[in-house]
């Protein structure tokens, strides 16, 4: 049972690395970005063709992987986001050219690692990092599991109490209440924009590399799925809500290892997507989201 407990929690840590950043730009300038699955899987390839070359430790795949994350995601936002925002004749035809922009950009990085691994799984086995596995009390949990949970829980929290007090953050989040009211009071956008993007594809890259220690292997399509499960936890949360992030995350790890372990599996998939109907059927804005109130 506590084995069980562990695994769900590391499972949701990474839940939270990877929604997170969607969630954060979402919730503050307003892109819901379908590439941020791609982002996940090509910041893992990346630093996978480099361990191929170089037999590397998991700090510097892990740094590599950070790093392709964060430069995709502002190249993405830079060269396609941010000139779509611009010609768009009204915020809403421009979220829904964002929309599809996204998925159109997914399409190119899935496209170049299915080609290059023939899409096989590719995973870190050729870098120097060694799995180590140490049993407390019966339970077995490896230096993998403590990395990603230190990691997860730690930039969940952090970057949900930065989001609250700290002035970039309140900037932030008067972008996502009022972007034109936001501008009058100076707040540069396309500069906010680009940051947030920056940390966004970091967190991504950083997912990326933890998960295919954790698993060994990820494939192309990997990031897909992903991107469902995290769009079910953000709604579930609360978009714009980091801690309803968090909350989301481990809600959906949870239910995935119940129905894992009582049924045959087959039902996993379903999960999310159970979930995420039940909450927009009783609380649309999400468990700690906040109804969105219209002034006439």
């Amino acid at each position: 049972m506590v084995q069980d407990l562990l695994n769900a929690t590391t499972l949701a840590s990474i839940y939270v690395l990877f929604a997170l950043g969607m969630s954060l730009v979402w919730g503050t300038i307003g892109i819901l970005n379908f590439a941020h699955g791609s982002i996940f899987m090509f910041s893992a390839f990346i630093a996978y063709l480099v361990v191929q070359q170089i037999p590397l430790g998991m700090p510097a795949v892990i740094v590599i992987a950070m790093v392709s994350g964060a430069l995709i995601a502002v190249a993405m936002q830079y060269l396609v986001f941010q000139p779509i925002m611009k010609k768009a004749k009204n915020p809403h035809a421009g979220e829904l050219q964002l929309v599809i922009g996204g998925i159109g950009l997914s399409a190119i990085p899935i496209s170049f690692a299915q080609r290059s691994t023939l899409s096989n799984p590719f995973g870190f086995s050729a870098g120097s990092f060694e799995t180590q596995a140490y049993t407390i009390g019966g339970v077995i949990i490896t230096n993998v599991m403590i990395i990603i949970l230190i990691a997860g829980l730690g930039l969940g929290v952090g970057t949900a109490l930065w989001i609250r007090n700290s002035k970039k953050g309140l900037a932030l989040r008067a972008l996502g209440v009022d972007p034109e009211v936001s501008a009058m009071m100076g707040i540069d956008r396309p500069k906010l924009a680009l940051a947030t993007m920056l940390y966004s594809g970091a967190l991504a890259g950083l997912a990326g590399a933890l998960l295919t220690y954790y698993f060994n292997s990820i494939t192309s399509e990997s990031g897909d799925t992903l991107l469902l499960k995290a769009f079910a936890i953000i709604i579930l949360g609360g978009v714009g809500s980091i801690f309803g992030v968090i909350l989301g995350s481990f809600i959906l790890a949870f239910a995935e290892f119940a129905v894992l372990l009582y049924t045959n599996g087959s039902w996993v998939t379903a999960v999310s997507f159970g979930l995420l109907f039940l909450i927009l059927l009783i609380r649309p804005q999400g468990i700690l989201g906040k109804k969105e109130v219209r002034r006439t």
